[in-house]
């Protein structure tokens, strides 16, 4: 009787793997930067959402709603007294984007760009030591460090399949059978 691990799988098949799990990695790298751009109009979006329109910090339920509100009246202010603030989001959205691009190599030539995942898993794991080391000294309340946090986590999870997808690949002969 043959299990499903004892079926050869084709190196086509891990690199359509890899492709793709690497894509959507990229669409979130991508998307995060986009919501860089417009982050006032968000904060002000997500307030009226949640009833919070013309809300002072004191009037809101606590916890999350405060911190909304706290961040949004923070960007009003900022921007309002010095726009140019905003060109450091600007920035950090740019810099979402070009990360992405960084992993098309792997795309096109995984065992040629394997130090383009391994940096991608470095930088993951560090973010977490810069949410919780930074965060305190920004007064970023605990839950939204932890949120932080999971970004890292969950971007190194579809990093490390990438591995050991290149890795599989990297032991194949080039007739596709290991």
């Amino acid at each position: 009787m043959t299990t499903k691990s004892d079926v050869p799988v084709s190196s086509a098949a891990i690199l359509f793997r890899l492709r793709l799990v690497l894509g959507l990695f990229m669409c979130g790298l991508v998307l995060s930067g986009l919501t860089a751009f417009p982050l006032q109009r968000e904060l002000e979006t997500m307030a009226s959402l949640r009833g919070l329109d013309n809300s002072a910090k004191e009037a809101a339920h606590g916890g999350l709603d405060t911190w909304l509100l706290r961040v949004r009246d923070g960007l009003r202010d900022a921007y309002g007294r010095y726009p140019w603030i905003a060109y450091g989001t600007d920035w950090l959205a740019f810099a979402h984007l070009v990360i992405a691009m960084f992993f098309i190599g792997p795309m096109v030539n995984p065992a040629r760009n394997i130090w383009v995942l391994w940096t991608g898993l470095i930088a993951c794991v560090l973010v977490i030591p810069l949410a919780m080391i930074c965060g305190p000294i920004r007064h970023i309340p605990l839950g939204w460090r932890l949120i932080d946090c999971s970004f890292g986590v969950f971007g190194a999870i579809p990093l490390c399949y990438c591995l050991i997808l290149t890795k599989r690949l990297e032991g194949m002969t080039p007739s596709g059978s290991s």
